[in-house]
């Protein structure tokens, strides 16, 4: 039975979330520019997420869907802005209230083989998360590990146990930091462009995997990725990022028929379509995306928006009511 996501407090609440790394200069630099350059990586975020819902955060590479991750669990401190996790604040919680919080709250990275360590054999990494947290008896944890691997496809257990990242392929490497994650039963899970880096071959399998531990484990996602398909395929709501904002948000369906921002639309238009006889008709988004460090005044999707007017260059848009939970930040009708 799919869970109702329609109803119910927010299980996670985002608000005007804001992330501004320091571009490091010499002296001589900072007097040439005048002021101290920042990356403006996340612009007044905001969003929230029901039990068992997924969200897809959808968006080009620099668009600022990790960074908005890894400040979802706060691995990262927010510049300014909020993340309530069951009505928690994450942001105002010290070192050790976040670490009790840990085991709930968790992450797929992108890059399985640089987030494993290489001394460390496939179920060690596993049962790591259960070793500092003390979770259960000692004596159990390596069975707890194997009837995990057994779970995401990690077969034979036994014989991968002892094995090291190096020894494994791409797509093995994916399901054990997805069975790391899972490891501490999680109720929340940023899965970061979790089929990125695997094969062709294996990213459907993936998919299916993602989808069958959501639905035996209750797991309510945050899914990263570039990959509009994907998110048709696995979220409930989707929202597009650009250059640290998010432009449009609403129910996967609703985006999908009738995409409001130029930027949604260009996406979608750019979605390949298995059919060798059909041609582009679709204008795409001229140049590359700006300059964090620079951004456009007003809309950020301006430079490179075919409907641009001068209202565009110098407000920012506000987000806009569309119906059934369909938001859109443009100022075109």
């Amino acid at each position: 039975m799919p869970n109702d996501v329609s109803s119910g407090s927010p299980l996670l609440e985002v608000t005007n979330l804001v992330k501004e790394f320091p571009v490091r200069k010499n002296p001589f630099d900072k007097a040439l520019a005048g002021q101290d350059l920042k990356v403006h990586a996340v612009d007044g975020v905001s969003f929230s997420l029901k039990k068992g819902e997924v969200l897809g955060l959808a968006g080009e590479s620099g668009s600022g869907k990790s960074t908005t991750g890894r400040l979802a669990l706060r691995l990262l401190d927010p510049t300014s802005g909020s993340v309530k996790f069951e009505g928690i604040d994450l942001t105002t919680l010290g070192t050790e209230e976040l670490r009790r919080l840990r085991p709930r709250i968790q992450m797929v990275f992108q890059d399985p083989l640089s987030s494993l360590s290489p001394r460390m054999s496939i179920g060690a990494a596993i049962r790591h998360g259960l070793d500092i947290h003390d979770v259960g008896v000692a004596a159990e944890r390596d069975d707890q590990v194997r009837h995990l691997m057994e779970s995401v496809g990690l077969t034979p257990a036994d014989f991968l146990f002892r094995k090291y990242p190096h020894q494994i392929s791409g797509g093995q490497a994916q399901r054990v930091v997805i069975a790391r994650a899972l490891a501490l039963n999680p109720d929340f899970l940023v899965a970061d462009e979790p089929i990125a880096m695997a094969d062709v071959s294996v990213r459907a399998l993936i998919m299916e995997l993602l989808k069958k531990l959501k639905e035996e484990h209750d797991l309510t996602y945050l899914f990263i990725t570039h990959d509009l398909a994907t998110a048709k395929y696995l979220c409930d709501r989707v929202a597009v990022m650009y250059l640290g904002r998010i432009v449009e948000i609403g129910p996967k369906d609703e985006v999908f028929r009738r995409p409001h921002h130029p930027y949604t639309k260009a996406l979608l238009n750019a979605v390949p379509v298995p059919d060798p006889n059909r041609r582009r008709t679709h204008e795409l988004p001229r140049g590359e995306i700006p300059s964090a460090v620079f951004p456009p005044a007003g809309c950020h999707f301006h430079p490179r928006c075919p409907f641009a007017t001068p209202a565009c260059e110098q407000e920012r848009p506000p987000m806009r009511d569309l119906g059934s939970g369909h938001q859109s930040a443009c100022l075109l009708n």
